[in-house]
């Protein structure tokens, strides 16, 4: 679709309230039109994103009109908003409720309905305000849940953990068309066309487990590299999969597909058209603030980011790879963020307020070598690979004084915990904040037995773990952060329990992670 038409009708259906009777389209819905479920998303003080998006064979080509509820109790006697809103096939009739005017710091359900049919009820929140105290933040982190790996009991076991948000980082689907030795088949091949990348997405969301966590409360979101294809970097093709000639019209069709199915602000539209004349497709990064408690800041390390330098084999992609041996390794202007967003990463750090400064972001962050022993080997996709990238965002928490930096990150399987060191290239340099890279929901770690040898390797780790899939738990309050590492029993059992593999303590104004 022409990208100033889409931006048209998604702005058009979040700011839709109330709908005269000659707009409404209600073909005929034999069939229970909610089976996706419903989620909630970008949550702030007096404002939440309502999502759901409609299925069926009856939909096909035909624009449909819900009725969209907001209620103080799960049984919808108290209402105190409701309105309606356009499910449209141009987006996969999928739909974006901006709801205004809620309460701060309040839960709410919310329900959908189309015809006689009734959606999931949904629990949501409001954040406090930003300037009002808060004494309890409790955010779950995730990534990497690729289908064929495992079944979701993580997101099961995360719903039993209450927490206020999930923050997803990253790789919600994958690409590929089968793995090896699948523990359940998504049945079709490579994601490569928008259609496929609505089917991969609703294969995801057909999920209970996955369904009911988005039903027990709001997600905030980044991506990583599977949402289009692995490895990929900018405006560069990654790689798998057969040839696709135009890269960017596939990588168009995925982030729209990705914004018909994530509960965010049709305002991710309109600063992509703003930006279109530098190649931004969506804008994705921004700040959500917790009372002055917490800042949240998403950030984007996919889609402004520089090619990654001296794969092996002069191929595209990813590789290990002796920093001494590359040229272009150090080069300043190379990145990940990108100009714009390091500048407004800047900016928001230098406006300060909370308690805490929680970076969410796709992958590890703290250097990981690993060669034993004299020399180095660094993986060139990740923030080891633009060393300079890397520095610019030390320097910026130092030159700001953030608040109690805490970076959250996913995409490599495993779980690291650490400090974020003001120069990776001395052991002994002070600590900038900390550091808390989870695992997957299912994806597997590639060779976990190596993890304990790449420890001892990068001392400023203090803890690695390959060998479960899971979450982290991190609880905020004024005077210290509690993480706790969540991981499965087996992946591959739909029943599987949980068990805690470590919990941290990081004291506020001490960026020093301590095992509890």
């Amino acid at each position: 679709m022409e990208r100033r038409r889409l931006l048209q009708l998604a702005t058009a259906v979040a700011g839709t309230t109330w709908l005269p009777r000659s707009a409404w389209s209600q073909p005929r819905l034999p069939d229970d039109p909610f089976t996706l479920g419903v989620a909630s998303g970008s949550p702030a003080a007096t404002s939440v994103v309502l999502w759901t998006r409609l299925a069926g064979a009856a939909l096909v080509g035909e624009p449909v009109t819900l009725r969209w509820e907001i209620a103080d109790d799960e049984r919808f006697a108290r209402v105190v908003q409701s309105g309606q809103a356009q499910a449209l096939p141009e987006l996969a009739h999928a739909a974006h409720v901006e709801a205004q005017g809620l309460a701060p710091d309040r839960w709410y359900f919310y329900r959908f309905t189309a015809g006689p049919w009734v959606s999931p009820v949904g629990r949501t929140r409001t954040f406090p305000a930003d300037d009002a105290p808060a004494g309890r933040l409790r955010l779950a982190y995730a990534s990497c849940q690729r289908w064929e790996h495992g079944w979701y009991g993580a997101w099961r076991h995360m719903r039993a953990d209450a927490p206020d948000a999930v923050v997803f980082l990253g790789d919600y689907i994958y690409e590929y068309p089968m793995a090896a030795n699948p523990v359940r088949s998504t049945g079709s091949g490579w994601v490569l066309s928008l259609d496929d990348y609505r089917a991969r997405y609703a294969l995801h969301r057909s999920d209970p487990d996955l369904q009911a966590m988005h039903h027990a409360c709001p997600w905030l979101y980044t991506w990583d590299d599977h949402e289009v294809q692995n490895d990929y970097a900018g405006e560069q093709a990654g790689v798998g999969g057969p040839p696709v000639g135009d890269f960017p019209r596939r990588r168009a069709a995925a982030y729209q597909a990705w914004y018909e199915h994530t509960p965010v602000r049709a305002s991710v539209l309109t600063r992509a058209l703003q930006g279109l004349a530098s190649g931004q497709g969506l804008r994705i990064y921004g700040q959500q603030r917790f009372g002055r408690l917490a800042t949240l800041l998403l950030l984007d390390t996919r889609q402004y980011k520089s090619p990654q330098a001296c794969t092996p084999g002069g191929q595209a992609g990813s590789g290990v790879v002796n920093p001494l041996q590359c040229a272009a390794w150090g080069e300043p202007e190379r990145t990940m963020l990108g100009a714009q967003q390091e500048a407004w990463l800047a900016a928001q750090l230098a406006r300060g307020g909370a308690a805490w400064t929680v970076l969410g972001q796709s992958t590890l962050f703290g250097m990981r070598d690993f060669a034993p022993g004299p020399g180095r080997l660094l993986w060139n996709d990740g923030w080891d690979g633009y060393p300079a990238a890397r520095r610019r965002l030390v320097e910026a928490l130092q030159a700001t004084a953030a608040p109690n930096p805490v970076l959250l990150g996913g995409d490599v399987h495993e779980n690291w915990v650490g400090h974020v060191k003001a120069d990776y290239e001395r052991p002994g340099s002070t600590s900038v904040g900390v550091e808390f890279c989870g695992t997957s929901i299912t994806s597997r770690a590639s060779r976990p037995e190596t993890v304990a040898v790449r420890l001892e390797e990068n001392p400023h780790f203090v803890y690695a773990e390959a060998d479960h899939r899971g979450y982290g738990i991190a609880e905020f309050t004024p005077e210290r952060l509690q993480v706790t590492l969540r991981g499965v029993d087996d992946v591959r059992r739909k029943d599987s329990g949980v068990l805690t593999l470590a919990r941290f303590v990081v004291e506020a104004g001490r960026p020093v992670v301590q095992r509890a």
